[in-house]
Protein backbone atom coordinates (compact mmCIF):
# COMPACT_ATOMS: atom_id res chain seq x y z
CA UNK A 1 0.00 0.00 0.00
CA UNK A 2 1.69 3.35 -1.04
CA UNK A 3 1.10 6.55 0.66
CA UNK A 4 1.36 9.63 0.07
CA UNK A 5 2.08 13.09 2.17
CA UNK A 6 0.61 16.35 1.73
CA UNK A 7 2.27 19.05 4.26
CA UNK A 8 2.12 22.40 4.78
CA UNK A 9 5.21 24.29 6.06
CA UNK A 10 5.64 27.97 7.08
CA UNK A 11 8.11 30.21 6.34
CA UNK A 12 11.06 28.80 7.85
CA UNK A 13 9.85 25.78 6.59
CA UNK A 14 8.67 23.97 9.62
CA UNK A 15 5.70 21.40 9.28
CA UNK A 16 2.52 23.01 10.27
CA UNK A 17 -0.01 20.50 8.78
CA UNK A 18 -0.11 17.02 7.14
CA UNK A 19 -2.53 14.99 5.47
CA UNK A 20 -2.15 11.30 4.08
CA UNK A 21 -3.29 10.36 0.85
CA UNK A 22 -2.72 7.27 -1.03
CA UNK A 23 -0.36 7.02 -3.49
CA UNK A 24 -2.53 7.44 -6.75
CA UNK A 25 -4.52 10.24 -5.52
CA UNK A 26 -3.15 13.10 -7.56
CA UNK A 27 -2.11 16.71 -5.15
CA UNK A 28 -5.61 18.28 -5.41
CA UNK A 29 -6.76 15.66 -3.17
CA UNK A 30 -4.01 17.17 -0.09
CA UNK A 31 -4.74 20.74 -1.35
CA UNK A 32 -8.27 20.11 -0.74
CA UNK A 33 -7.77 19.55 2.75
CA UNK A 34 -4.69 21.60 3.43
CA UNK A 35 -5.90 25.01 1.67
CA UNK A 36 -8.71 25.60 3.71
CA UNK A 37 -6.66 24.96 7.31
CA UNK A 38 -3.92 27.44 6.08
CA UNK A 39 -3.33 30.73 8.28
CA UNK A 40 -0.62 31.97 5.87
CA UNK A 41 -1.31 34.83 3.57
CA UNK A 42 0.92 32.92 1.16
CA UNK A 43 0.61 29.71 -0.73
CA UNK A 44 3.72 29.12 -2.49
CA UNK A 45 3.39 25.78 -4.63
CA UNK A 46 4.19 23.78 -7.69
CA UNK A 47 2.58 23.51 -10.86
CA UNK A 48 0.20 20.63 -9.69
CA UNK A 49 -1.59 23.22 -7.15
CA UNK A 50 -2.76 25.47 -10.66
CA UNK A 51 -6.50 24.72 -10.38
CA UNK A 52 -8.75 27.34 -10.58
CA UNK A 53 -11.75 26.14 -8.40
CA UNK A 54 -10.10 24.20 -5.89
CA UNK A 55 -6.94 26.33 -4.80
CA UNK A 56 -6.62 29.88 -6.50
CA UNK A 57 -10.05 30.72 -6.65
CA UNK A 58 -10.83 29.87 -2.32
CA UNK A 59 -7.29 31.45 -1.64
CA UNK A 60 -8.45 34.35 -3.21
CA UNK A 61 -11.92 34.73 -2.00
CA UNK A 62 -9.88 34.01 1.64
CA UNK A 63 -7.26 37.15 0.78
CA UNK A 64 -4.42 35.49 0.21
CA UNK A 65 -1.92 35.11 -2.33
CA UNK A 66 -1.18 32.06 -4.55
CA UNK A 67 2.32 31.67 -6.21
CA UNK A 68 1.73 28.61 -8.19
CA UNK A 69 3.47 28.51 -11.89
CA UNK A 70 0.62 28.02 -14.37
CA UNK A 71 0.77 24.31 -15.85
CA UNK A 72 1.85 24.13 -19.61
CA UNK A 73 -1.59 23.45 -21.02
CA UNK A 74 -3.65 26.28 -19.22
CA UNK A 75 -6.41 27.72 -21.37
CA UNK A 76 -5.85 31.60 -19.64
CA UNK A 77 -2.31 32.90 -19.48
CA UNK A 78 -2.00 33.87 -15.53
CA UNK A 79 1.42 35.62 -14.04
CA UNK A 80 3.23 34.17 -11.16
CA UNK A 81 5.91 35.90 -8.51
CA UNK A 82 9.19 34.04 -9.60
CA UNK A 83 11.24 35.40 -6.98
CA UNK A 84 9.00 34.17 -4.18
CA UNK A 85 8.55 30.95 -6.01
CA UNK A 86 12.38 30.30 -5.50
CA UNK A 87 10.96 29.74 -1.65
CA UNK A 88 9.97 26.72 -2.66
CA UNK A 89 12.72 24.66 -1.70
CA UNK A 90 11.78 24.77 2.00
CA UNK A 91 9.16 21.76 1.26
CA UNK A 92 11.45 20.00 -0.71
CA UNK A 93 14.42 20.73 2.44
CA UNK A 94 11.90 19.59 4.69
CA UNK A 95 11.12 16.20 2.70
CA UNK A 96 14.78 15.72 2.98
CA UNK A 97 15.18 16.00 6.37
CA UNK A 98 11.93 13.60 6.96
CA UNK A 99 13.42 10.93 4.91
CA UNK A 100 16.50 10.70 6.63
CA UNK A 101 14.38 8.72 9.14
CA UNK A 102 14.38 5.29 7.48
CA UNK A 103 10.70 4.37 9.17
CA UNK A 104 9.29 7.25 7.11
CA UNK A 105 11.41 6.90 4.10
CA UNK A 106 10.60 2.90 3.45
CA UNK A 107 7.24 3.17 5.50
CA UNK A 108 7.38 0.48 8.07
CA UNK A 109 4.05 0.97 9.38
CA UNK A 110 1.52 -1.13 8.14
CA UNK A 111 -1.46 0.98 9.04
CA UNK A 112 -1.86 4.49 7.77
CA UNK A 113 -2.33 5.99 11.43
CA UNK A 114 0.61 4.51 12.61
CA UNK A 115 2.54 6.01 9.80
CA UNK A 116 1.23 9.38 10.18
CA UNK A 117 2.06 9.24 13.96
CA UNK A 118 5.56 8.42 12.86
CA UNK A 119 5.31 11.38 10.52
CA UNK A 120 4.04 13.88 13.23
CA UNK A 121 6.74 12.34 16.09
CA UNK A 122 10.03 12.98 13.51
CA UNK A 123 8.96 16.23 12.29
CA UNK A 124 8.44 17.41 16.07
CA UNK A 125 12.37 15.81 15.87
CA UNK A 126 12.66 17.81 13.03
CA UNK A 127 10.97 20.99 14.63
CA UNK A 128 13.68 21.15 17.56
CA UNK A 129 16.62 20.26 15.57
Amino acid sequence: MSTKIHTLVDALGNPVHFFLTGGEAHDLVGADHLVPEMQAGMLIADKAFDADERVLQPLADAGKTAVIPPRANRRAARDFDRHLYKERHLIENFFAKLKQFRAIATRYDKTARNFLAAVHLTAAAIWLN
